[in-house]
């Protein structure tokens, strides 16, 4: 590896008890939105929630994030898998990428394949909005599977 890049990950606080293993596992593995990362190391300099609707916490973790170094922040997975997805995802990305001048990924480990049927069965990404959101995490059906 030629280089480290410094991430951030917000997650949706309705996960705010998650410990950040599919999230860990995922970036270890480079797997879902970490598989563009093949070339470089990844360093986490930050992990937290958006605080809750309508996310209270973005302007303060990006800074924070950005201030640790962050080159990218990544928007977790659990917001666009969520029951419903985060109606705020653009606005977090426009925001984020705007204000801190960085790069901002929606999407951390792969979509889990529980999600995955449901969300399908429910036609939630069908809208063409979704289809950037969700491309970072979608993996084929195998990795999913290993995301349950």
């Amino acid at each position: 590896m030629s280089s480290t890049t410094r991430i951030g990950i917000i997650i949706c606080d309705r996960y705010r008890c998650c410990a950040g293993g599919k999230c860990l596992k995922a970036m270890k593995n480079k797997e879902g939105a970490f598989s563009n990362y093949t070339d470089t190391d990844v360093e986490l300099v930050g992990f937290t929630t958006c605080a809750g609707c309508p996310g209270g916490n973005i302007e303060y973790a990006g800074e924070e994030m950005v201030t640790n170094g962050a080159e990218v922040i990544h928007l977790a997975t659990g917001l666009v898998v969520g029951y419903p997805p985060c109606p705020h995802i653009a606005t977090f990305k426009a925001f984020l990428e705007k204000r801190y001048d960085v790069k901002v990924v929606v999407g951390t480990h792969p979509i889990p394949k529980k999600y995955f049927d449901m969300h399908t069965h429910l036609g939630t990404w069908k809208d063409p909005v979704w289809t950037p959101l969700v491309a970072p995490s979608m993996s084929d059906e195998i990795t999913r599977s290993l995301y349950d």
